[in-house]
């Protein structure tokens, strides 16, 4: 027999956005249904919070610049962070990072590498919460055409009364 589905590689798409709770999705992964041949693609949509926040956007294009600059540094570091982590871990693979809506981003990086199973981690939202702000492991569940592994940080059922 030519070889095992267990030796067969498998692409796995993992969303990333320096939280602990994206560091804990990656750690189940690891822990539960990594395989030595799979390729991990960790996918990052980079967010400009200071920016976004900053009263200062309107007034003086030099601090807007500034402020991109000092993001984009630390996007930079977070990308070189998540290829430690791959290298670390011993696991062939490649750090994505990709502007836009962070479902819709996991969901198209899945499609476009062939990705036979996406893995992401939840904040623990409330329903009213998730209502208002959406969530997006919610997107991803709805619109992805591979299966989802979904991993809630330990503890985050308790603080919802679940």
């Amino acid at each position: 027999m030519a070889g095992t589905d267990a030796e067969a590689e498998r692409t796995v798409v993992i969303a990333m956005d320096g939280s602990k709770h994206s560091d804990e999705a990656f750690q189940w992964y690891m822990k539960n249904i990594h395989r030595k041949n799979d390729h991990v693609i960790f996918v990052h949509c980079p967010e400009y919070h200071t920016i976004i926040q900053s009263p200062m956007v309107m007034a003086d294009v030099t601090v807007l610049t500034d402020l991109y600059r000092d993001e984009e540094k630390k996007v930079k570091e977070f990308l070189e962070t998540l290829g430690k982590k791959l290298r670390d871990a011993g696991i062939g693979g490649k750090v994505k990072s990709i502007g836009g809506s962070p479902g819709e981003v996991v969901c198209q990086v899945a499609d476009e590498e062939k990705a036979s199973l996406i893995v992401t981690g939840t904040r623990g939202m409330g329903q009213i919460r998730r209502t208002f702000v959406g969530s997006v492991s919610d997107y991803i569940i709805h619109h992805s055409h591979v299966p989802v592994v979904v991993c809630r940080l330990k503890g985050s059922h308790d603080k919802h009364g679940h």
